[in-house]
């Protein structure tokens, strides 16, 4: 039997989602917490790694089990062994053929940005700070001219194993409160680094230290060196992948709400 979970997390005191030597990732706490409940090994697959550092609101995995239980039952039974920072938010059986990855139309992301001469104190870890003023207009004029199907290698790390940097960026769209921006992304898949390098772009153009045309000079450029540098994984949140409704995957979790 084929399982799906939707997680969340708090990625400050994770090196990212994928499993490593040191065990301190949300797959290796996930997969333990599974372990436990079903008392036997689990290995999960993710709809979309995260880096160190990055939350997530709704990262979606899969697992196939010969154990039969209530999919509440996973939900309660794995979270009873998960940390604090990470919870089982549902469970759901899918119809034969699905797969977390491979079924996903597209990948969400939220950045959440402080806007503040003061850096940030009881958000610390959950949002990027920008210390000048940003200049809304000025930021949705560079974000449009990065809509569509391009090639991003210019907000690709190096060490990105994606087989081709040709994605299509499908919205970026912005929203403030108060001092708090959230700039929301959506595409079919993303690179390495790229969310967090678009928005170092976005932060030098909003502060006035480059035009909106810069960005299309970066985008044409292929070249990592022509972007700005990689900005804070702190205000990067996984909002989720989407699928077609006949895998009866949840579109949303609550936690979605919380965000600014």
């Amino acid at each position: 039997m084929r399982v799906a979970l939707g997680i969340s997390y708090n990625g400050q005191a994770y090196q990212g989602w994928q499993s490593q030597l040191s065990g301190l990732t949300v797959q290796d706490k996930l997969e333990a917490a599974l372990g436990k409940f079903a008392a036997q090994r689990v290995s999960t697959l993710c709809a979309g790694r995260t880096d160190s550092g990055v939350h997530g609101i709704m990262q979606v995995v899969h697992f196939d089990t010969p154990l039969e239980r209530d999919t509440y039952s996973w939900v309660r039974g794995t979270n009873a062994n998960l940390p604090r920072d990470i919870a089982v938010q549902w469970a759901v059986v899918p119809p034969e053929g699905f797969h977390c990855r491979a079924c996903a139309t597209s990948r969400r992301y939220a950045y959440v940005l402080y806007e503040s001469t003061i850096r940030p104190s009881i958000d610390q870890g959950r949002v990027g700070w920008a210390f000048r003023s940003l200049d809304a207009d000025a930021m949705r004029q560079a974000a449009d001219i990065l809509i569509g199907e391009h090639d991003f290698t210019s907000f690709r790390a190096s060490q990105c194993q994606a087989l081709t940097p040709v994605k299509n960026l499908m919205e970026i769209a912005f929203s403030k409160r108060g001092s708090y921006w959230r700039i929301e992304f959506e595409a079919n898949a993303f690179l390495h680094h790229m969310i967090r390098n678009i928005m170092g772009c976005l932060v030098q153009i909003g502060q006035g230290k480059k035009p909106p045309e810069w960005m299309a000079e970066v985008l044409a450029a292929r070249d990592r060196r022509a972007a700005a540098p990689t900005f804070s994984p702190d205000g990067l949140y996984f909002l989720g992948p989407r699928y077609d409704a006949k895998w009866g995957i949840p579109d949303r979790a609550p936690a979605y709400d919380g965000l600014p």
